[in-house]
């Protein structure tokens, strides 16, 4: 049997049997829909929260510190033994004191952090609004504040980048054996220039010179960025062997992704069971579709059609009804997660809050959704195919 015939007769059922055929085609459309938008939700979910404290230099970053070992500290030596390190390509301190910072009379104690313009990159920190300050000179004077720290001051957003603010530093007294001394007043006012979104902790940063200017020779942690992800385990190992501490945000982020993966599975899991009742109606309607064309696959085989031939357009009909199931539950999958995205948009636009967009389909995925459900078509398609094949052409004839 040519290939134009095999398909013109397998689609006969979309004309013969156009309500059942379509309303089967409807019940795996909506099994792969199913898949195709909880899966879709759990991709999207993990990329929209990875993305938000992730970036390609922050995962090529390791973070170091010397714990709470006595008498071990991080100066220039450390970092110039660490840059001797094969595989590391930059490296950025932060250096870490206690700060007292003054509004319009207001004063009240915040962390202050002094680190270089290289350090946002390095911890993929993002900005909710303003800009970063650099290394020129004319940033000194520069900072950027954390939103709960200006909710100390009673500060809104866009009255702190009109305020002038002024700061004293705790440093340590070296001339009475590291003992604390009282706070040092640093010349000058500041700007605000960028604030940072993090509601849970008080904090400001300085560019670093301004470490250099009191004497702070002590880091509180270093940023380690190496070349490539394949020197991460070999860095990591030397600067431990060095006593130090080192943690790395690819560690979290591979946590993440294997929670992640597990979350997919239990959302595919809910899709799985409803593309198996729809494979079952599947199944019901193929068997019923034999039992009616008995007498035709009779009259087939008298006039010279095959027992393959006769497989082979039962196994067709029921592929094309997986394919086209496959086909349709993608724009049913994609249609139902476009509009659940724009419900939320329209809610969080309502409440004040920014649009974030909850799915995302990788077009391999769409790919191995067509071909799943092609897959299931032909499994589902292959006993009643069987059955078809081996009627007895003269049986088939006084069926009824």
């Amino acid at each position: 049997m040519l290939i134009t015939d095999l398909f013109r007769l397998a689609t006969r059922m979309f004309r013969v049997n156009r309500s059942r055929t379509l309303l089967t085609i409807l019940g795996i459309s909506v099994g792969i829909g199913a898949i195709l938008f909880l899966l879709s939700l759990g991709y999207g979910l993990q990329e929209l929260i990875l993305n938000r404290i992730t970036s390609s230099d922050a995962l090529l970053s390791l973070d170091v510190n010397a714990g709470e070992i006595e008498g071990l500290t991080m100066n220039d030596g450390t970092i110039a033994d660490i840059k001797a390190i094969p595989g590391v390509e930059k490296i950025s301190p932060l250096v870490s004191a206690s700060a007292q910072m003054t509004v319009d009379g207001i004063s009240s104690e915040l962390t202050a952090h002094m680190a270089g313009a290289d350090y946002f990159l390095l911890d993929g920190t993002d900005l909710k609004k303003g800009r970063f300050y650099g290394d020129s000179e004319e940033d000194r004077n520069k900072v950027i504040i954390s939103s709960a720290a200006l909710q100390l001051f009673n500060l809104s957003e866009d009255d702190a980048f009109q305020k002038k603010v002024s700061f004293s530093i705790l440093k340590p007294d070296k001339t009475e054996g590291g003992i604390i001394s009282d706070f040092s007043r640093l010349e000058g006012e500041f700007d605000i220039i960028g604030i940072i979104d993090e509601e849970s902790s008080n904090f400001i940063y300085f560019p670093f010179a301004l470490s250099r200017e009191q004497g702070l020779d002590n880091y509180s942690k270093i940023k380690v960025k190496v070349s490539a992800d394949t020197w991460l385990d070999s860095v990591r190992t030397a600067i431990i062997d060095k006593g130090f501490m080192v943690s790395a945000l690819s560690d979290i982020i591979e946590q993440a992704n294997q929670i992640f993966k597990f979350v997919r599975i239990v959302l595919a899991s809910f899709g799985v069971v409803a593309l198996i009742v729809s494979a079952i109606g599947m199944f019901n309607t193929m068997t019923i579709t034999l039992l009616e064309r008995t007498q035709e696959i009779g009259i087939m085989k008298t006039l010279g059609a095959t027992s393959l031939d006769i497989w082979s357009m039962f196994l067709s009909e029921s592929v094309i009804i997986g394919f086209s199931g496959g086909l349709f539950g993608i724009v049913i999958g994609w249609l139902g997660g476009t509009a659940f995205n724009y419900l939320i948009n329209l809610l969080a636009g309502a409440f004040g809050g920014e649009k974030i967009d909850m799915f995302n389909t990788p077009v391999q995925f769409v790919v191995l959704i067509i071909a799943f459900s092609t897959f299931v078509g032909l499994a589902t398609g292959f006993y009643p195919a069987k059955r078809a094949a081996k009627i007895n052409a003269l049986e088939a004839l006084r069926y009824k």
